[in-house]
């Protein structure tokens, strides 16, 4: 099953790469996960980031295309063999157009996170759940 991480930031530090990627390639069966990196909007002085905001959803929308639903049900996902689209705003938050168009929506913590690092933190607990699917001890470490 494809798993797509559709992501606001395209130039984000070694770290940020280096931990997804660490993620990316431990999921190869049953799910596989990829990465679709869309640029954050840019923004004039005084501009609402609202209306930036707004323009990288139209893109992460157009990314998620029209027969794929948003679904943050991992098991239920693979049973069903159904694509799955996460999406992480960027650093002025998610669209509003995403939000209604989506099935679910994570709460990854009451801490406000970096976008670059909710990729990191996204990828391992798509791993750590696909290895208690799997009955892998990684989730009990």
């Amino acid at each position: 099953m494809k798993c797509r991480l559709i992501a606001a930031g395209t130039r984000l530090p070694d770290w940020v790469n280096g931990g997804f990627l660490e993620y990316q390639k431990r999921l190869r069966t049953p799910l596989v996960l990829e990465l679709h990196e869309i640029s954050v909007a840019t923004r004039s002085a005084g501009e609402n980031p609202q209306r930036a905001v707004q323009r990288e959803g139209a893109d992460m929308l157009a990314a998620v295309g029209r027969d794929e639903q948003l679904s943050a049900w991992l098991a239920e996902r693979l049973r069903d063999a159904r694509p799955l689209a996460l999406l992480i705003g960027g650093p002025d938050g998610l669209a509003p157009q995403c939000r209604e168009r989506a099935d679910h929506s994570w709460s990854l913590s009451a801490l406000t996170l970096p976008h670059a690092l909710v990729r990191v933190v996204v990828a391992e607990q798509i791993y750590r759940a696909m290895s208690l699917l799997a009955g892998h001890p990684y989730h009990r470490a």
